[in-house]
């Protein structure tokens, strides 16, 4: 004999499934092993404290929520910032791709992917995101762009189409493509419109000018830096700067008062190694490169270009 479930059994069994999925909300666990460095090092998520881990994942929820109740191309974009700030950088270039799909015509969305792409070791992949965030970013314009880690001011200091030229500038220079990277950076003065953002292009553009041997140009760039500029986020790159011109020992930039002290030594101890690679000490500079890279912050771009200039001098 068959047998019958009534409509109503059903529609209750379906509020409870919907109801118990509910009180089970799906537990985020990230991907540990993120990518081979390019001297063949796995790179993993770091650890961190549990006060930080949880900061980042209450951020991340909150990045969720905005994004199931309105997947809009902002949202999604701070979804997959939120993913990268843990570390997480596959499950990022997840989100933005998911993006891109969406919204079709997102500068911002290739920016952001193309950063992460930088961070993976995938330079071919960010240089395709960046020449297409290049094509269709306004170019009259300098727009915004919202700090995830506001700074001491609380003021946010980029604006899109800089940090589109930036990253897109170091993809080539990671590569060791200096030509490319150079005409890039150029361009990229013209929309670094505070100290901040001027002394981070001028500090790329100088060693890009030095890795061609022109050193005649980068030291007239050199004069054109400003001591007394007020400096908020960018002070290691004002530093290396000043060591360049002379103005500071290199033994100064090993002294940070920056809370993320890994990140600021992989930022410094970069620009020092390379004033002995462009002196032709290159013993030390490999040697300081590689104290670089055996610190922690791996998607720092000083660690990145320590690595590359390893597996070039190696």
């Amino acid at each position: 004999m068959k047998k019958y479930i009534s409509t109503g059994l059903i529609v209750s069994a379906f509020f409870c499934l919907a109801s118990c999925k509910q009180s089970k909300p799906e537990v985020y666990t990230p991907e540990h092993f993120q990518a081979l460095s390019l001297l063949g090092d796995s790179l993993k998520i770091p650890e961190r404290s549990v006060e930080a881990e949880a900061r980042l994942m209450a951020n991340l929820d909150e990045a969720k929520a905005n994004y199931l109740a309105n997947p809009t191309e902002m949202n999604t974009i701070w979804l997959g910032r939120r993913y990268a700030y843990l570390s997480d950088y596959r499950k990022a270039i997840e989100v933005f791709s998911e993006g891109i799909e969406a919204f079709p015509s997102s500068y911002k969305m290739y920016r952001h992917r193309g950063h992460r792409y930088v961070s993976l070791r995938e330079f071919d992949k960010a240089i395709s995101d960046f020449a297409k965030a290049y094509e269709l970013m306004p170019k009259d314009t300098m727009e915004t762009e919202p700090d995830g880690a506001p700074n001491a001011l609380n003021i946010p200091l980029s604006n899109t189409q800089f940090n589109i030229l930036y990253h897109y500038g170091l993809a080539h220079y990671l590569k060791g493509e200096f030509d490319k990277a150079e005409s890039i950076y150029k361009e990229c003065m013209e929309y670094s419109d505070n100290p901040d953002l001027k002394v981070a292009t001028m500090d790329w553009l100088y060693m890009t000018l030095r890795r061609q041997g022109k050193t005649e140009e980068a030291n007239a760039l050199l004069n054109s830096l400003n001591s007394d500029w007020e400096i908020i986020e960018n002070d290691s790159y004002m530093k290396r700067l000043l060591m360049y011109k002379g103005e500071l020992k290199t033994e100064e930039l090993f002294k940070t008062d920056n809370a993320d002290v890994a990140l600021s030594l992989a930022t410094q101890g970069y620009g020092v190694a390379n004033w002995y690679l462009y002196e032709g000490d290159t013993a030390t500079a490999k040697r300081i490169f590689k104290d670089v890279v055996n610190g922690t912050s791996w998607a720092a771009f000083g660690y990145i270009a320590a690595e590359a200039d390893l597996s070039r001098l190696q």
